[in-house]
């Protein structure tokens, strides 16, 4: 399983993704151009210690990274998703992808997804942060195919 965040806007998030993605040891797709600089300074400043854990790939656009992912399902999760979360059956090579926090993606990128899931909110709540979201997601998807068990 991998996660791909897509343009992301916010430093911070990128750093708590680069932390999720060490401490799960799931490697990360990061698809620019980012709404800050990218800098490796940047990115370990955000990171904290966990930088040297994290497995990331860099994509100069959506393109390269269409052209350069790895195989497996590409998983959106957006607020627009048809399918919701709990009930989606995940497979050890998805890629789960998250969008911009301020715009999510764009439909090109909808449009290229073999899976688009939203996580059920109470009526009058629009979306949760997107790295919890990732977390959300991504413990589930790690929970059903088995992916925890390196670390028991």
């Amino acid at each position: 399983m991998r996660l791909a965040l897509y343009q992301p806007d916010i430093p911070q998030n990128l750093g708590a993704f680069i932390r999720l993605a060490a401490c799960l040891a799931v490697p990360l797709d990061i698809i620019e151009p980012c709404g800050f600089p990218l800098d490796d300074k940047r990115i370990r400043r955000a990171a904290m210690d966990y930088y040297a854990l994290a497995r990331i790939a860099r994509h100069a656009s959506w393109q390269s990274f269409c052209r350069d992912r790895a195989a497996g399902r590409l998983v959106l999760l957006t607020t627009a998703g048809a399918e919701a979360f709990p009930a989606i059956a995940f497979r050890p090579d998805d890629i789960l992808l998250l969008g911009r926090e301020s715009a999510g993606v764009p439909q090109e990128v909808h449009a290229a997804a073999d899976l688009r899931l939203r996580i059920p909110l109470q009526v009058g709540a629009r979306s949760l942060n997107v790295a919890l979201a990732a977390a959300m997601v991504l413990s589930e998807g790690l929970r059903q195919t088995k992916g925890f068990s390196a670390f028991t």
